[in-house]
């Protein structure tokens, strides 16, 4: 039937003339932009109203009362329901005014300036209403939702001067399924409330109503956009418990097809827009779905393959002794698999865990405690420091230049500046650690179409890492580290509270400041990258300490609830310090799950 439709609609273009067809499609275009800024004139509305409710029950607020305390809390639900309706359009149209309303619950910093961002919106006047001590926060409730109300009466003054085309909106809707997929299905904005469920069923209303003039276009992919939109509302309303339903099971069957044929179709209407996320892919999860962290696309196969060769060399190191290789061996999946890798002088170790390399270049910045941006300038950093290359400029430019093969290879991908250099080689270095991103682990097969490639304790493990226990709020798919769906332009940082030991019968705090180190304010003591969770079974020992020796242990320290949930007083801690009471079982199930991040081949595409 879709094919019949589609050599129709061939057969219809040829028989119109072609100013017909353009005035046609400007005619299409503009009720779908219309229908768009109508659809958030009256959402918006309601919103605000749903604002005003919440302040209503904040106001009458007695502590000592518990039904006035589950008001509020209902309240805030809605309020948070109605949002989710027009977070699509505020996120990509006004990102900004979108933090009013939903940001998380922490201090931020624009760097380097640090000039502070203070949490506000709905994600921290839940934090407020659940904490066990609300009497002291009713003035701070009452603060937030003034200005979260005040805003969102003024919500309308947005379209003055408003300006969008159809491809914005069509963008704006796909980058939304990436938020219901990756952020609102695993509680990421409500872990307290647990309404991601109903949050997820309000943002696919959202999309289906918005993109109804759309598809009355009824091109090939149409049908099928329908279909999956359908199916995606009847898979969350089909669960009524946030830590029951079957995510694993939305995803493969509705929400990830949802993705593909709304890519096709935007294809088919030809009104592509790019962004991270390619139109290529089948969906979040396919080859080539997510754009690197690189500033120049140099990616060619000789860059490739220099970059290889000077990975292994050991003539980069100031005595000749180690190369890249030495911390990050392909055999121990470009780690070393020690507590902390080994100074350039054999005896003293250096600060931190060596880090897999693979799927380094999807994180937006680099080090456990973020301090550069880049692999490039990663690699430069790594290349001085005394304690792990010790290289020398000059050392390193004679001993090359003895070398025809790396300086004509230098030359050859260098050829309009002087080739030999340190950052010319951490280039090449940073190309080919580029290609370390297989995907290629049973997960990856399984999310693909082969639904054997899993057991049942990994599905159920599966549901759990992204339900329950929280820890896609931080791990994040598909890529299952710090970088945030669904732009992808920043890796968080976060403070667990890390301990000095995996003895936790007498946790001690660990000393590392992380981030305090580089950027010397309060919140970003004990700062740490998210790093990610793929061949995890292979890259021990854990955490940027390498302190703790088994997925056990790391899964006891989370299931405790960090530092705090130790006794530790850890101020500034991100991590919830609520205890997960997850039981042996499921923690044997997320652990098999983990071992299913396992890639089958790590090698690179310049081996």
């Amino acid at each position: 039937m879709r094919i019949a439709k589609k050599r129709w609609i061939i057969f219809l273009s040829v028989l119109l003339s072609l100013p017909v067809v353009m005035a046609l499609t400007r005619i299409r275009h503009s009720a779908g932009v219309t229908h768009c800024v109508d659809y958030f004139k009256t959402q918006s509305s309601a919103f605000a109203q749903s604002t005003s409710l919440l302040r209503q029950r904040i106001e009458n607020l007695q502590t000592g009362n518990p039904q006035s305390i589950s008001a509020a809390k209902d309240a805030l639900r809605q309020c948070r329901l109605h949002y989710k309706r027009i977070e699509f359009f505020l996120s990509f149209f006004f990102p900004n005014q979108a933090l009013v309303y939903n940001s998380p619950p922490k201090l931020e910093a624009e760097e380097p300036f640090l000039e502070y961002e203070e949490p506000r919106g709905l994600q921290v006047i839940e934090a407020l209403l659940f904490n066990k001590d609300i009497a002291k926060n009713v003035g701070d409730l009452k603060e937030q939702i003034g200005l979260v109300q005040s805003s969102a009466q003024d919500l309308h003054s947005l379209l003055y001067n408003f300006h969008a085309d159809d491809k914005q909106v069509l963008e704006s809707l796909r980058m939304e399924l990436v938020r219901i997929t990756t952020l609102n299905i695993t509680g990421f904005d409500a872990p307290l409330l647990k309404s991601g469920l109903d949050e997820s069923v309000e943002s696919l209303f959202a999309v289906k109503e918005v993109l109804q003039p759309f598809l009355e276009t009824k091109t090939a992919s149409a049908d099928s956009v329908s279909y999956y939109l359908n199916q995606s509302l009847f898979f969350l309303n089909a669960s009524d418990k946030f830590d029951d339903f079957d995510r694993l099971h939305f995803l493969t069957d509705a929400a990830l097809p949802l993705q593909h044929w709304l890519n096709n179709f935007i294809k088919e209407n030809g009104l592509i827009t790019e962004t991270i996320l390619s139109y290529d892919a089948n969906n979040l999860f396919g080859a080539g779905a997510l754009q690197m962290d690189t500033s120049t696309v140099l990616n060619q196969q000789t860059l490739i393959q220099l970059g290889r060769q000077l990975f292994f060399e050991k003539g980069l190191s100031g005595n000749g002794t180690r190369s890249c290789a030495t911390c990050h061996a392909p055999e121990k999946y470009f780690t070393d698999g020690l507590q902390k890798s080994l100074s350039l002088d054999g005896h003293t170790t250096v600060q931190r865990n060596a880090p897999t390399l693979l799927y380094a270049g999807y994180q937006r910045s680099q080090f456990w405690d973020g301090r550069v941006k880049t692999l490039e300038a990663q690699i430069v950093e790594v290349l001085q420091n005394p304690m792990e290359m010790a290289s020398v400029d000059k050392a390193v430019i004679r001993a090359f230049k003895k070398n025809n093969t790396y300086s004509e290879a230098l030359q050859k991908n260098f050829p309009s500046q002087p080739a030999m250099s340190a950052a010319n080689i951490a280039t090449a270095i940073a190309a080919y650690i580029r290609t370390l991103a297989p995907f290629s682990s049973p997960f990856d097969d399984y999310i693909r179409g082969n639904h054997k490639a899993l057991s049942g304790a990994q599905i159920r493990g599966f549901n759990l890492f992204a339900g329950k226990a929280g820890c896609a709020t931080c791990h994040f798919l598909p890529l299952f580290n710090g970088t945030v769906p669904p732009a992808y332009k920043v890796s968080e940082l976060e403070v667990l509270g890390t301990t000095a030991t995996d003895d936790f019968s007498s946790a001690k705090k660990d000393d590392d400041r992380g981030r305090f180190a580089t950027y010397p304010v309060t919140f970003y003591k004990g700062a740490f990258k998210t790093p990610t969770l793929r061949n995890v079974a292979m890259t021990g020992p854990y955490m940027h300490n390498g302190a703790f020796t088994s997925l056990e242990k790391v899964m006891e320290f989370y299931n405790k609830g960090g530092g705090n949930g130790f006794g530790l007083t850890v101020e500034n801690q991100t991590l919830s310090s609520v205890q997960l009471h997850l039981s042996q079982k499921e923690v044997s199930d997320i652990i098999q799950f983990l071992n299913s991040l396992t890639d089958r081949s790590v090698s690179g595409k310049g081996e």
